[in-house]
């Protein structure tokens, strides 16, 4: 069995290659071969869309009576991967390329539109130059300018990339870098001076006239000064006063003999309950301040 997968076989000595009989084949036969699609086709049976290196089995023959400078051409069959139906294409020699015979239609490519305008644009120059000397002279030398503004454009992009090539990454980020330090502090000084124009004006100071004859009664506007609060002789005296204006609110005339009562009650308490140092608003805060004097 190891001889199946051999490259060389045996041939005996006394092998004789003509005694072989000869096997005669059409000359358009057939032969199957493994190929990719080289274009993008739409099949004409069922609409589907068949795309460029779609791989296939196809059958291979010699287009009869056809040929290129020698070249022959072949012809492909293959079938659509959706419904089936043949479709059949042969070679182009001439421009390279295959072209579609049967069964589908081949897809709108850019490049091959484009390749076609250019052909015929070179095809249309011929056909002036012929027996037109000035017409031949006319292009040669648009053509010479067309080369000459390549080479200086060339030219010029050579000398740029020799200019960047001396200055180096690092240089270029620590410009960048100062650059936008900056512009950092050229905005922060503009904000600065911005605020300073608004905040630092000097407020305008209006004087206002009092009123000499108010209409309505009313005592003039006093002007502002520094007040002179009267200090209480003994911390305690705010309450006294607090409590004087409530018996006046009640309707009731404060007397010297209540206000004399209420101060040594006021004393007692503190003796007894702070050691007596009397300190503002701590008694009344007390509870037992109200139960001392019976007011609660």
């Amino acid at each position: 069995m190891g001889e199946r997968k051999v490259l060389n076989k045996y041939y005996p000595p006394d092998f004789d290659p003509s005694k072989l009989p000869r096997i005669r084949r059409p000359k358009n036969q057939q032969i199957k071969v493994r190929m990719m699609l080289p274009m993008s086709i739409r099949c004409n049976t069922c609409g589907n869309y068949i795309y460029k290196g779609t791989k296939f089995n196809s059958r291979k023959e010699d287009v009869l009576g056809e040929t290129y400078l020698g070249i022959q051409i072949f012809r492909f069959y293959f079938k659509c991967t959706k419904c089936s139906a043949e479709l059949t294409m042969k070679t182009d020699p001439q421009n390279s390329d295959y072209i579609v015979e049967s069964g589908a239609s081949r897809n709108f490519e850019p490049w091959r539109a484009e390749d076609e305008v250019g052909d015929e644009e070179k095809k249309r120059r011929d056909a002036e130059e012929v027996g037109d000397a000035m017409k031949a002279l006319e292009n040669r030398t648009m053509d010479s300018k067309r080369e000459m503004d390549i080479m200086a454009a060339l030219d010029e992009m050579k000398s740029m990339k020799s200019r960047h090539a001396t200055v180096s990454v690092d240089a270029m980020l620590e410009i960048l870098q100062s650059t936008a330090v900056e512009k950092e502090k050229d905005l922060e000084e503009e904000d600065e001076a911005l605020i300073r124009s608004i905040f630092h004006k000097q407020k305008e100071i209006i004087k206002r006239l009092p009123d000499e004859d108010s209409d309505d009664g009313e005592e003039p506007i006093r002007k502002k000064g520094k007040l002179s609060e009267e200090v209480p002789s003994k911390p305690t005296d705010p309450l006294t006063e607090a409590s004087v204006l409530d018996s006046s609110s009640n309707g009731e005339k404060p007397t010297g003999s209540k206000i004399s009562k209420r101060r040594k009650s006021l004393s007692e308490f503190c003796s007894q309950n702070c050691g007596g140092k009397e300190t503002v608003g701590c008694c009344p805060q007390n509870e037992n301040y109200y139960k001392f004097n019976g007011e609660q």
